[in-house]
């Protein structure tokens, strides 16, 4: 009796941790996508891509934009003041290198004048559910898609 008890016990055990396992493994997969571990997306297209990042702080918003165009690109950053309803923008130009899902981008121009110190971001380019980001390796920014952006915003 009680190793057929046993016996039944273990077959239930078996098949719980079978369940587990796959929920586990779409949480892993689904955790992968987000930081952008082993996806493969050297074959991504993102040759006249517009990725836009929005932040919002209690006297401004700012809207960055990254505007890649084959291995050029133009970065804009867009300030509105709250108060004064007031918007200032920079416009920097520059080149970009792509590794992998590595984009290195070094903004050299400000508004067609050499600036002495470039501004430069390390990005990693990932993909989840159907819409690519850019994430800044140092500070954890995300810059959507802007194509993405505009179908979310419509469907409000």
């Amino acid at each position: 009796m009680k190793k057929t008890f046993l016996g039944i016990l273990f077959v239930g055990a078996l098949y719980t941790a079978k369940a587990q396992y796959g929920t586990m493994d779409q949480i892993l997969t689904r955790l992968e996508e987000r930081s952008g571990v082993n996806q493969n997306l050297e074959s991504v297209n993102i040759d006249n891509k517009k990725f836009v990042f929005i932040k919002d702080e209690a006297d401004h918003t700012e809207r960055d934009f990254i505007v890649i165009k084959g291995n050029k690109a133009t970065y804009v950053e867009v300030f509105d003041d709250k108060k004064t309803g007031e918007s200032n923008s920079n416009v920097f130009s520059g080149d970009i290198i792509r590794k992998k899902n590595i984009i290195s981008l070094r903004a050299d121009m400000l508004e067609n004048k050499k600036v002495p110190i470039p501004l430069t971001k390390t990005l990693l380019l990932t993909k989840q559910d159907n819409i690519l980001y850019l994430i800044d390796v140092n500070t954890k920014a995300r810059w959507i898609d802007e194509e993405a952006f505009s179908k979310a915003k419509n469907k409000k």
